[in-house]
């Protein structure tokens, strides 16, 4: 069997089946995981992006190579996810740029789009590290060029580039040392390689093995001494950038005309906010991964180019010692050791359920004080709270309308400088933290932070204690309410059909961003169900879900 000539459709084939094969292995990916940081997600990353880049291609399938190849870099930059995702997303990104024009390509033309993948990747980020899936690009389309001037035949090419690629990943602990200290191979590597397997599988006609126990062992990619545990060889007080930082720059062409948008400038500018620095961009948006010290600063500065989207920040300290099993004397809700200084600012705020207060930490709280609807905290509760931060001005985030008065109190009895944002839900909270800029004074804070309660809606769904009539709705125990805006506005005993009516009366033509926050009672089909129901009706609004554990309330909706 010969293939000369690649049309769309067999490429969307190729893209599909290296997909699958991605997801199939990627707790296996997972598992290889030691660099650049210990949150052990590379394939998780990787599927979930490439994935998205699948989906998008799925729903473009065509005779012309070049349009189909546009389909898989629009999905992969929209789905890319943590350092290897994006650069996947950089390499097919290259790769489509090169065939775009193109309704067939050959052998040659293969190849070269493989090595034009490749330069763009290096160039999206600002140190590369030799020994990561870079290099094992870098190799397998370099032997993909040379194959391409001995045969037309593209599986040729394809079984050149694969085996190449399982050979460089081999070589990969040779050019980095922590991988070789903890005996793996790099786990980026090893994901764009099961995505190569996909492609060379599709191109012969092969079956690929469709579950993990049906792959060769993993004894030849992982040594005994990794099975105890990568990230016991990296010690937390070692990570000097703490925040895993991710987020999308949708463009204004208001802010633009102010501040002309210039990616390299753009790259050099967030370099001096820390490191593994990734930088995407496209006419209409601009993608960022970096870790930093300063995740507020690095938001601040990407949102003079336009709206923040889709933002994920991490503590990889807090990642790091939960795997480790390290602990720390905590002082509120899991804070480690104050700082012996006064820090300029510290922030306050209240939550309920950990999921939740380990999002608040994510992005920037100094302190989260356990409490809520049925657990208001006291005035010492907060100013105890306050004390704990040990800053010079704080803000206090209540989250809820019953304890905004403590709050004040506690503001009134205690001798720092506090500032009391009349936050009434969780949503108005993450939305006032995410405006907070370290680098503005404590009244400019305060306003912003205030301002930005009105960006956002809240829905909530909970259940009736007791049969009730309220808000023109017959209400019995143990239905299911959906509450907008502090107003019940549907009702129903069926959860699922509470949330989707809750969110057709609060999704409109504005509604960009839905954050879905799900709780300890939700099971995660239950939210498989709800996503897909938004996907279908809404499908211009990006979805971020996390799981806030938190107990009464079913979901959180938080629309931008």
């Amino acid at each position: 069997m010969s293939i000369t000539s690649l049309d769309g459709k067999r490429f969307a084939e190729m893209v599909i089946s290296g997909a699958n094969n991605l997801a199939v292995n990627a707790k296996m990916v997972d598992a290889l995981n030691v660099f650049p940081v210990p949150d052990g997600d590379t394939g998780t990353n990787m599927n979930l992006s490439m994935t998205s880049g699948a989906k998008e291609v799925k729903n473009n399938v065509q005779e012309h190579i070049g349009k189909v190849g546009t389909s898989l870099s629009k999905g992969l930059l929209m789905g890319a996810r943590g350092n290897s995702g994006v650069i996947l997303s950089q390499l097919f990104r290259g790769f489509s740029k090169a065939i775009e024009a193109k309704a067939q390509i050959n052998a040659q033309d293969f190849a070269g789009a493989l090595e034009a993948g490749v330069e763009t990747a290096y160039k999206a980020v600002m140190k590369p590290v030799e020994g990561t899936i870079l290099t094992v690009a870098k190799d397998a389309a370099k032997k993909g060029v040379q194959a391409a001037q001995k045969t037309v035949d593209i599986i040729v090419v394809m079984e050149e580039v694969l085996k190449e690629a399982k050979a460089s990943l081999k070589r990969t602990p040779d050019l980095l040392p922590v991988l070789k200290e903890v005996g793996v191979v790099d786990s980026g590597g090893q994901g764009l390689v099961c995505v190569y397997e996909g492609f060379l599988a599709q191109l012969k006609g092969e079956q690929l093995p469709d579950s993990p126990e049906d792959l060769p062992s993993m004894d030849e990619l992982v040594s005994a001494e990794h099975h105890k545990s990568v990230q016991s060889h990296i010690n937390t007080e070692d990570i000097v950038f703490g925040y895993c930082t991710e987020f999308m720059v949708r463009f204004e062409e208001d802010k633009l005309a102010k501040n002309p948008f210039d990616e390299t400038k753009f790259r050099n500018d967030l370099d001096k906010y820390g490191d593994s620095l990734l930088v995407i961009a496209d006419d209409d948006v601009v993608k960022v991964h970096i870790h930093s010290e300063q995740p507020g600063e690095v938001l601040s500065y990407g949102q003079s180019y336009g709206n923040l989207i889709n933002m994920k920040i991490e503590n990889m300290r807090l990642q790091h010692s939960n795997i480790v099993g390290e602990t720390k004397t905590p002082l509120v809700s899991g804070r480690t050791e104050a700082p012996k200084e006064k820090q300029e600012y510290g922030i306050v705020t209240v939550s309920m359920g950990a999921g939740i207060a380990d999002l608040f930490k994510s992005i920037g709280a100094h302190a989260v004080i356990e409490g809520g609807q049925t657990m208001n905290p006291s005035t010492e509760d907060i100013v105890k709270a306050v004390k704990d931060v040990n800053a010079k001005k704080i803000f206090i985030l209540p989250n809820n309308k019953n304890i905004i008065m403590a709050a004040q109190q506690a503001a009134d009895v205690a001798d720092e400088e506090i500032y009391v944002i009349p936050s009434k839900t969780v949503p108005q909270g993450l939305s006032a933290l995410l405006a907070f800029n370290p680098s503005a004074d404590a009244e400019a804070n305060a306003a912003g932070m205030t301002e930005a309660l009105n960006h956002v809606k809240t829905g909530q769904i909970t259940f009736a204690v007791r049969d009730t009539q309220i808000d023109g709705l017959e209400i019995e125990k143990d239905d299911f309410m959906g509450i907008s805006e502090g107003k019940i506005v549907v009702k129903n005993k069926d959860k699922q059909k509470v949330a989707q009516d809750l969110l057709t009366q609060m999704m409109d033509s504005d509604s960009e961003i839905l954050t879905i926050i799900y709780g300890e009672d939700v099971t995660e089909a239950e939210v498989a169900t709800l996503t897909q129901f938004v996907e279908e009706q809404y499908s211009d609004v990006e979805i971020e879900v996390h799981n806030g554990q938190q107990p009464l309330y079913s979901f959180i909706f938080s629309i931008e």
